[in-house]
């Protein structure tokens, strides 16, 4: 889906409440679903030229209950409540709607995004502990590593003995 600037998405609407061409005629000419250009038209005609503005909002928790017990006492449909609440989009209701149902209350909480950062102390928690020469730990990784590459070579003797002792050598002419 390509993204519209204001300007288009204004322009658009105001195409639509000349008159001239019907809903579905303008959406096939912008190039989107006629339930997005209806989207549009109810936004604009409640909140005028800013509800058309991309916006990137963090609603809080009483404002989403808020906004579910009103779309529950009057009636309204998730695509009316969306352009009466100026939220860009019904499936965001939608998707309210069905964390509190399934989930509870919790699931409504904003959850934090992106990467977790990499302060000092978590770096200094994933280097390795390197044990202090000498001491019992450093001695028995010193075995172990010295055990798996005794165990890599005795390995890798053997693949070369059976190699010499195939049969299925082709020799050269």
């Amino acid at each position: 889906m390509s993204k519209f600037t204001k300007e288009e998405k204004v322009m658009t609407v105001k195409m639509y409440l000349e008159g001239n061409d019907g809903i579905n005629t303008i959406a096939n000419m912008v190039g989107v679903h006629r339930s997005v250009l209806q989207n549009w038209i109810q936004q604009y005609e409640l909140h005028g030229d800013k509800a058309l503005e991309t916006r990137y909002t963090n609603y809080s928790v009483q404002y989403k209950l808020d906004v579910l017990n009103y779309m529950n006492e009057n009636g309204t449909s998730i695509r009316e409540t969306a352009a009466i609440f100026n939220i860009p989009t019904h499936s965001t209701i939608l998707k309210w709607h069905n964390q509190l149902e399934h989930i509870g209350i919790d699931a409504l909480q904003p959850k934090k995004k992106g990467r977790f950062s990499m302060s000092k102390d978590n770096q200094k928690q994933t280097k390795k502990q390197v044990p202090a020469e000498g001491s019992v730990e450093a001695l028995q990784a010193e075995v172990e590593r010295l055990r798996m590459e005794n165990a890599y070579l005795k390995k890798l003797n053997a693949l070369v003995q059976n190699k010499e002792k195939s049969p299925n050598k082709t020799k050269r002419k």
